[in-house]
C-alpha cells in the first residue's frame, strides 16, 4: 500500500517505506532517544534496531484522509519522557508533512524500553 497525491498534473504515489523512513529520522533525531526498537515475535524481547532498520520501528495506517504513524521507540534513562514523547509527535508530524505533503492523523508513541549506562 502506498499514498497517492492527486495533483492537476497527474498522480504522486510515495511508497510507505519512505513516509516510515522520514518518521523514523525525524523521530531518532529528537533529544532523549536512544533508536527505535522492534519486538521480536519469537521470545518478546524489544531489540534496539540499527539506523539501517529503523523502518521496523514504524507502524503506518492510512484512511482517504489522513495517515497514522505508530513509532515503538527505546528512550534515555533520566529524561523526561512525557517531553520526549510530545516533542516527537509534533516533530515526525512536522516533517512528514513538510516532506511528503502528506495529511498526518494521529502520530502514537510506544515507549518500549529504557537503556541505562553505566
Amino acid at each position: 500500500m502506498s499514498c497517492k497525491i492527486k495533483t492537476t498534473h497527474g498522480i504522486i504515489r510515495i511508497e510507505n517505506e519512505v513516509v516510515a523512513r522520514i518518521a523514523g529520522m525525524a523521530a531518532i533525531g529528537c533529544y532523549g532517544i536512544v533508536g527505535m526498537a522492534a519486538k521480536s515475535v519469537k521470545d518478546g524481547i524489544v531489540h534496539l534496531l540499527k539506523i539501517e532498520s529503523l523502518t521496523k520501528g514504524v507502524k503506518l495506517a492510512a484512511n482517504e484522509k489522513s495517515i497514522n504513524i505508530d513509532l515503538h521507540v527505546i528512550v534515555e534513562y533520566g529524561t523526561n519522557i512525557t517531553a520526549i514523547c510530545e516533542s516527537i509527535m509534533s516533530t515526525v508530524k512536522y516533517r512528514v508533512e513538510e516532506s511528503c505533503g502528506l495529511a498526518i492523523g494521529r502520530v502514537n508513541v510506544f515507549v518500549e524500553g529504557m537503556r541505562v549506562d553505566g
